[in-house]
């Protein structure tokens, strides 16, 4: 198996000056599972096809191991890709499209048809390998475009939205398979998705990247706790966090009728009057009916998820009105356009910079 480094390694299309990746530095650990994620256009694409030699590198290098791979066609870099598409070809069984990589490296037939029997057993694939691709489902094309990169056995695994295809219950037995797969091969994997929730569940680390610009490298659990900008805050978490900018008051920042309590280095840290809050929906603590405490919210919508709901409302903050989510109990559900008072609860809140974006609070 292999590390591999991307160091300070850039990408510019041609015709453009701005880069699509800009110094991208990671080093990922022999064996990790790390998950590219970000907007579309932020990068992790490209990323991903500089590394499978499918996109000139323009600056910096990426190594795989000890080895130098930045101007190395795809073939010399002992990588094996799986694609969105699948990319199976139609006229062969399962069977050839899962040895097919093997069959034109002049492996002979008998090791061929022994990996690929291998291969199909991990993956539940052994009662199809007969079968064309037009006779398999989804799911299954997808265990076929996964077997063809297990056979190869090669040092590093590159995969780019393998699931997008899938259906929404599909997507979530397929990623777990995946992780549990890819855990019990242990070979080096970079896995891209748009999907965060797919990033959290399936990364042992996850890079956020933004205008090809890495924002955040850390793992799921660290980074849902402690974003490093803004942008992170507000694009990892699922519904997003509440970002709230509110004036900074003695002793903490001033939320509704409220102080929260803020580190004192967070807030001497800042020369701005105000700074961005971030609250997650599952943080905030309901007042009583009778509060005034924390800040009136009117219920515009509510998410019924049977253990627990979701309150989409509006509060005003600050003498503007806010969007505001906030997960309640599945057995105290408020009713539509009544009001509740919320409060921010202590120790886990988020404080950023108004000005920069950047993470104030530890």
């Amino acid at each position: 198996m292999a590390t591999v480094t991307f160091d300070k390694a850039t990408r510019i299309y041609p015709g453009s000056d701005k880069p699509a990746v800009d110094a991208l530095d990671i080093e990922i650990a022999d064996g990790e599972f790390l998950v590219l994620v970000g907007p579309s256009g932020c990068g992790k694409s490209t990323s991903l096809r500089m590394l499978a030699g499918l996109e000139d590198v323009n600056g910096g290098a990426i190594r795989i191991g000890d080895r130098d791979v930045t101007h190395l066609p795809p073939k010399d870099r002992d990588i094996a890709m799986v694609f969105q598409n699948y990319a199976l070809y139609p006229h062969m069984t399962v069977a050839d499209n899962m040895g097919f990589a093997l069959k034109i490296a002049g492996v002979p037939k008998a090791e061929i048809r022994q990996k690929v029997e291998e291969a199909a057993k991990i993956l539940d694939l052994t009662q199809y390998l007969d079968r064309k691709p037009k006779a398999l489902s989804g799911g299954q094309r997808q265990r076929v475009a996964m077997g063809r990169a297990i056979v190869r056995e090669p040092q590093v695994f590159l995969m780019d939205e393998p699931l997008s295809n899938l259906d929404a219950k599909l997507r979530v037995s397929t990623r777990t398979q995946i992780a549990s797969l890819q855990r019990r091969l242990g070979i080096t994997t970079v896995y891209v998705t748009h999907d965060q929730v797919e990033a959290l569940t399936m990364g042992d680390r996850v890079a956020v990247l933004k205008d090809g610009l890495l924002q955040q490298v850390d793992t799921p659990r660290n980074m849902y706790d402690r974003p490093a900008n803004l942008f992170v805050a507000g694009f990892i978490g699922s519904p997003a966090m509440n970002l709230i900018e509110v004036p900074i008051t003695d002793g903490g920042v001033k939320f509704g009728n409220s102080v929260v309590p803020v580190q004192r280095d967070a807030l001497s840290s800042t020369t701005d009057k105000t700074v961005t809050v971030g609250v997650r929906p599952e943080h905030f603590d309901v007042a009583g009916p009778e509060s005034t405490q924390g800040v009136a919210v009117t219920v515009n919508v509510v998410e019924e998820l049977g253990s627990d709901a979701y309150v989409y409302g509006t509060a005003e903050v600050g003498g503007e009105a806010k969007d505001l989510v906030v997960r309640v109990g599945g057995r105290e559900v408020p009713e539509k356009g009544s009001r509740l008072h919320v409060v921010p609860r202590s120790g886990e809140t988020h404080v950023f910079s108004t000005s920069t974006g950047e993470r104030l609070s530890d």
